[in-house]
């Protein structure tokens, strides 16, 4: 059976849960409850198993803290004998407007602690799913908003992307990176274009502090 390592970064611990930098816990928790399925307290991470038309998912919520995320993935692709190609981790991002979603193939890790980590133990050959947060806050005041809590609007504005967040994480697995990445990236740019919103992207971004415990 084909195996795939579905990783979503966030801080363990109560004082962390529904902070924006949990997104990506928050969109594996949404779809193991879709999924009917349970995360386990394991090594490394809390982790939850499901199966999808024959191809077997691991869910990992890293519970080494944001910067030393790497550890967790290396150590579950490893145990699994799973190869980075079938490795998606969901990740919260600054740079892209509240609840916009973004699927690459590869790339650099940015400004994103987490993924800096996990670059530095397997290089950047992974698919990452990048979920906007916004950068509605003051200079200097970053790691005051990654580490605060959604507001009730703002969840009720990502409700709708954490439930496409489950769609792409299927399309994923059972029709791979490239062409999951033509459907929901080029859905997204539409909509866009209908919104004729200013794209933040092309804002300066302040850097990310080292900011979460280790």
């Amino acid at each position: 059976m084909d195996k795939y390592l579905i990783v979503g970064l966030g801080n363990p611990g109560g004082e962390y849960a529904e902070t924006r930098h949990n997104i990506g816990y928050m969109v594996l928790d949404a779809f193991a409850k879709a999924s009917n399925i349970v995360f386990t307290d394991r090594r490394y991470g809390y982790v939850a198993e499901t199966s999808v038309k024959g191809r077997k998912l691991f869910l990992l919520k890293p519970t080494t803290y944001m910067n030393l995320s790497g550890n967790a993935v290396r150590y579950w692709l490893n145990k699994e004998n799973i190869d980075e190609s079938r490795l998606l981790v969901v990740v919260d991002d600054i740079s892209l407007p509240l609840g916009t979603l973004r699927l690459k193939a590869n790339g650099s890790a940015g400004t994103h602690n987490g993924l800096g980590h996990i670059q530095q133990l397997i290089g950047q050959q992974y698919a990452r799913l990048r979920v906007g947060i916004g950068n509605d806050f003051p200079r200097g005041s970053q790691v005051d908003y990654v580490l605060g809590c959604f507001t009730d609007e703002e969840r009720e504005t990502l409700q709708p992307s954490i439930d496409t967040a489950g769609e792409i994480i299927k399309s994923f697995v059972l029709a791979g990176v490239n062409i999951t990445m033509n459907q929901f990236n080029k859905r997204k740019k539409v909509e866009d274009g209908k919104s004729k919103k200013e794209d933040p992207t092309t804002q300066d971004t302040p850097k990310e502090a080292s900011h979460e415990q280790q």
